[in-house]
């Protein structure tokens, strides 16, 4: 009977260190994964808004109203896109920097 237990907790023990560990791993993978979709969907708006435009330039014109909005939404679209790429290497720019500033104020003096 006790052996029955002991082998059911070992089991339990050892299903619960696994789920703990490929929770870990998906909570640490999901990072990049996130930023890299960021960027896939980045460049898909900005490809969408390229078409549209040439679309529009074929129908109506490279000077026609419907061009200019598409060009300002193209525009809008690379703008966007850049500050959330900005954004993106800020933030791996600040962690970085904060990684080395734990001897930022010593002046090299002994206490």
């Amino acid at each position: 009977m006790h052996a029955l237990r002991d082998s059911m907790h070992k089991r339990f023990g050892k299903a619960a260190l696994a789920a703990a560990a490929l929770g870990g791993f998906l909570l640490f993978a999901g990072a990049g994964s996130a930023q890299a979709h960021d960027r896939e969907d980045c460049r898909r708006r900005v490809q969408r808004a390229e078409w549209k435009l040439e679309i529009v330039i074929e129908r109506h014109g490279y000077y026609s109203r419907q061009a200019d909005h598409w060009r300002h939404e193209l525009r809008e679209e690379r703008e966007r896109c850049w500050r959330e790429q900005e954004r993106w290497r800020e933030e791996g720019r600040r962690h970085r920097r904060h990684g080395r500033d734990w001897d930022d104020d010593d002046d090299g003096e002994e206490r």
